[in-house]
């Protein structure tokens, strides 16, 4: 393996593996307000992107770097649905009309 692969290959783990707080810290505190909707889906959009590029070139690296990254991005995302869904509900049960970040 050369000085590119191995660069390529700690660049591919370290923007990867990069999510794996956010989604731990989304999980464990049931929360996603402080997290963007707009640049998740954006960001989530572009992953697949990369990996449909990835793809159409045979650029097999490329393609497993970004569906890791896809699996972590979606679930932040799914878990920003679901918990402002539920934030929504708990603010229409007490009659307040409070704003969901």
């Amino acid at each position: 393996m050369g000085y590119a692969d191995l660069v390529g290959t700690l660049a591919a783990v370290l923007t990867s593996v990069a999510f794996l707080p956010q989604v731990i810290r989304v999980w464990r505190t049931r929360s996603a307000r402080d997290i963007s909707l707009g640049m998740y889906s954006a960001f989530t959009t572009g992953v697949a992107c990369w990996i449909a590029y990835g793809l159409m070139i045979r650029a097999w690296p490329v393609v497993a770097a970004n569906l890791v990254t896809f699996v972590l991005a979606c679930t932040v995302l799914l878990l920003k649905l679901r918990y402002d869904r539920e934030a929504a509900a708990r603010v229409r049960q007490r009659g307040g009309a409070g704003g969901i970040g």
